[in-house]
């Protein structure tokens, strides 16, 4: 494991909107963004030296001025209505910004190769809650190494939108900072204005609906927004090439049908359910990237969340069956089903999506390497997810000439299921 003690020098400070947003400025929160508030997003970018050539903590933060003059409600604070329903109050109180040193140079640091630790070392964070006035939706993080090369963290509460709006986010403060250094400072209009808060009528009785299978409801959390997990949860992350993957799918017969992801998912489904001894999971649930076309500055929960129920022993089945129900059966968006499950709760009752069953995230299709510092991408970036419930996850991301994977499950099952994927030739 990476040492903490590596990071230090910590200095915080707070970062906001270079304009008043202006007075009762309210931004209403979506069932889909109410369903996602115990969880949160870690991004963190790597750059060397020559990519950071110039930039300084003061020009990285007045880039954060016109940044959130465009995006001024990820640093707004939550409150709740009379009816208990959160949304964020448009105050320009800003975000949290994170300075620390670290010991290592950058080669020596990715030479450590447990990515793993990275988002614990590199990505400053802190739960919304348990006072919601004071506690920022966003955290950054500028880290500079020995070598004179920089890593920027963010924590990012899922409620401001999914893993593709806040690589939009984080990618449009590049663009920002490239246009402060040659052109002085940008005009950066506002994207979106937001919505009023919709009060909805409160049952006189509580009525907890049926739910969705991709979702679970917890315990109420209260003003704490921390998932209450049964076991402690680890994480383990591993490198795989495009030489191993088409080995890996050349186990599957019909594998010019089945996409990487899918086939990926399948092999690990089959792997969690024989360290569980053939005690599930039956149940899964897919998170991937809408087709819809955002807009530009349009942050959102877009992603769409569908979920599959097997009723037969996926520890004993065939890989490219496992494979064809997650292409082809596993198909159905719940968003809507999700929407109205929060809508009937008005948004009050607690749940969670990464973890509530097994849950496979997709995000081979999200910009993670579309930050350009000096017109220079980072040498490693990655995002990972805090809050995961105790079924675990597995995230997919784009990692170079391959796939980076990231296995988030309770810690006493992470050297089994190792051990399980060495013995499928995944690791």
């Amino acid at each position: 494991m990476v040492n903490d003690l590596l990071i230090h020098s910590i200095r915080l400070s707070s970062v906001g909107p270079g304009k008043a947003t202006g007075s009762d400025v309210v931004h209403e929160l979506s069932g889909m963004d109410l369903a996602m508030k115990l969880h949160y997003l870690k991004g963190f970018y790597i750059f060397r030296s020559h990519a950071v050539q110039g930039l300084s903590v003061k020009l990285i933060k007045e880039s954060t001025f016109y940044l959130f003059n465009n995006y001024y409600w990820t640093c707004a604070r939550l409150r709740r209505s009379d009816s208990g329903r959160p949304y964020l109050k448009c105050n320009d109180c800003g975000a949290r910004f994170v300075e620390a040193q670290c010991d290592k140079t950058v080669d020596e640091l990715l030479e450590m190769g447990d990515y793993s630790s990275f988002p614990n070392l590199l990505v400053y964070h802190q739960p919304i809650g348990p006072d919601l006035a004071f506690s920022p939706p966003i955290y950054l993080q500028v880290t500079w190494f020995k070598c004179g090369g920089m890593s920027l963290g963010m924590s990012w509460a899922h409620i401001l939108g999914d893993a593709f709006s806040a690589c939009e986010f984080i990618n449009k403060m590049g663009q920002v900072l490239t246009a402060i250094k040659a052109n002085g400072p940008p005009t950066c209009a506002k994207s979106i204005s937001p919505g009023k808060i919709v009060k909805l009528e409160m049952s006189s009785s509580f009525f907890k609906p049926k739910d969705p299978i991709s979702i679970k409801w917890v315990d109420p959390v209260g003003d704490h927004w921390v998932t209450a997990n049964n076991s402690k949860m680890d994480t383990f992350s591993f490198h795989l090439t495009d030489s191993r993957i088409s080995h890996l799918q050349s186990n599957f017969r019909n594998h010019h049908q089945i996409p990487v992801f899918e086939s990926l998912c399948a092999i690990i489904w089959q792997c969690v359910a024989k360290i569980r001894d053939g005690f599930g999971p039956n149940n899964v649930t897919i998170c991937k990237k809408g087709s819809h076309i955002r807009e530009n500055g349009n942050l959102s929960n877009g992603q769409i969340i569908s979920a599959f129920q097997a009723d037969f022993s996926v520890m004993e089945a065939d890989l490219e069956k496992l494979a064809k129900v997650l292409c082809y059966e596993a198909v159905e968006d719940e968003r809507s089903r999700i929407e109205e499950t929060m809508e009937k709760g008005n948004g009050v009752a607690d749940y969670i999506v990464y973890g509530a069953n097994l849950t496979f995230v997709n995000w081979e299709d999200a910009d993670v390497y579309g930050l350009e510092l000096n017109g220079e991408k980072a040498d490693f970036a990655s995002f990972s997810i805090q809050g995961v419930g105790d079924e675990g996850a597995v995230l997919v991301l784009p990692g170079g000439k391959g796939r980076i994977l990231k296995i988030i499950l309770p810690e006493d099952q992470i050297l089994k299921l190792k051990t399980e994927l060495k013995m499928n030739g995944v690791l």
